[in-house]
C-alpha cells in the first residue's frame, strides 16, 4: 500500500476504479484502519462507478503516528465534566485537513466523502472547514459533537476505554469482544475475527486511539455550524448501535438543511453486510444530487 506525503506526515492510502470516475474518499473511524472497509463494501461503490479512495488516519494503521505519551484520557472527561477546557495535541480539524490534504496530494480537487463513527465527525468537520471540496456528504453512526445526543451506553464506554490487553491472542479476543458489544444482530462472529487478526497483524497502536479520543472531546459541538452546509448530506445510522446512539444521527440529520436519514433496524456500531447494497444506492443517490457525477 503507498504512503504520500500530506501535510506534517506520511498517509497509507488505496485507490480502486477508473481515475477519471467520480471520487469517493472514505474515513474510517476511532483506532480503526482503512482496511475496515470491507472490500465488499467497496465493490457495492465501485459498481456504481466512484472512484474509491480509502486511507488510515494519523495515528492508525500504516500512517504516521504521534510522538510522545497519549493523553490521559480519563483526565480529560473528568475536566470535562467539571466544566474546564480540555486541551489535546489536535483535534479534529487537523484529522479533516489531513484528508484535505491527501486529495490534494492526488491532485482531487473535489470529493464525495463517506466517513464513519469518528470519520463522520472528520467529514462533517471538512464539508465545515473546506466545503469547496466536498461534493457531497454522508455521514455514517456518528454525531454532532452535543453532549446530550448520541451518547453511549455505559457497557459500551467501559469497553471503549478498556485498556487492550497486550499479547497477539489476547488483544484480537479483545477486540473481538468489543465488536461483539457494539455490534448488532447481524454480528458476524467469523468476520469480525478475521478483521480484528488482519488489523493486529497490520499495526498494533492502542496508544493512537487515545489520541483520536482526545481530539474528539477536543473539538466540541458542531450543530450550529452543521446548520449552516448547503451540500448534498446523508445521514446512516443502525437502531441497535450502543456507541454512538441513534439520537446523533438523528441530531446530524436535522441539523443539516435537507439531510436525508436512513436508519437499519438490525444495525448496531459497524457495517452489516446485508446493508452494504442498500447503503451503497443511498450514497450513490445522494451523490447524484451534487456536482461531478
Amino acid at each position: 500500500m503507498p504512503t504520500i506525503p500530506v501535510n506534517d506526515i506520511e498517509i497509507c492510502y488505496e485507490s480502486f476504479g477508473e481515475p477519471d470516475a467520480p471520487p469517493l474518499l472514505l474515513v474510517m473511524g476511532l483506532g480503526a484502519q482503512m482496511t475496515l472497509w470491507s472490500p465488499g463494501f467497496v465493490s457495492e461503490l465501485l459498481d456504481r462507478g466512484f472512484r474509491v479512495i480509502r486511507f488510515d488516519n494519523r495515528d492508525a494503521g500504516l500512517s504516521t503516528k504521534t510522538d510522545g505519551p497519549p493523553p490521559d484520557v480519563m483526565a480529560m472527561y473528568a475536566a470535562f465534566a467539571a466544566g474546564q477546557p480540555i486541551e489535546a495535541p489536535y483535534t479534529l480539524s487537523l484529522l479533516a485537513a489531513d484528508a484535505v490534504g491527501l486529495l490534494d496530494a492526488l491532485e482531487i480537487p473535489a470529493a464525495h466523502i463517506v466517513g464513519a463513527s469518528m470519520g463522520g465527525m472528520i467529514v462533517q468537520t471538512m464539508a465545515i472547514e473546506h466545503p469547496d471540496r466536498v461534493l457531497s456528504l454522508t455521514s455514517i453512526m456518528s454525531t454532532t459533537g452535543h453532549t446530550e445526543v448520541g451518547q453511549p451506553d455505559p457497557e459500551a464506554m467501559m469497553a471503549l476505554l478498556s485498556p487492550v490487553p497486550e499479547g497477539r491472542t489476547a488483544a484480537i479476543e479483545a477486540t473481538l469482544n468489543t465488536s461483539r458489544l457494539i455490534s448488532g444482530d447481524l454480528f458476524d462472529e467469523a468476520e469480525s475475527r478475521r478483521i480484528a487478526t488482519e488489523s493486529y497483524d497490520r499495526c498494533f497502536h492502542p496508544a493512537g486511539t487515545m489520541f483520536q479520543i482526545a481530539a474528539i472531546a477536543a473539538s466540541g459541538d458542531r450543530t450550529e455550524a452543521l446548520e449552516q452546509l448547503d451540500v448534498p448530506t446523508l445521514v446512516v445510522h443502525g437502531r441497535q448501535d450502543p456507541l454512538v446512539t441513534l439520537s446523533g444521527g438523528e441530531a446530524t440529520a436535522k441539523a443539516v438543511p435537507g439531510a436525508d436519514l436512513l436508519v437499519f433496524g438490525l444495525m448496531g456500531h459497524d457495517l452489516p453486510r446485508r446493508y452494504w447494497p442498500q447503503m451503497a444506492d443511498a450514497i450513490f443517490n445522494i451523490a447524484a444530487q451534487g456536482e461531478g457525477l
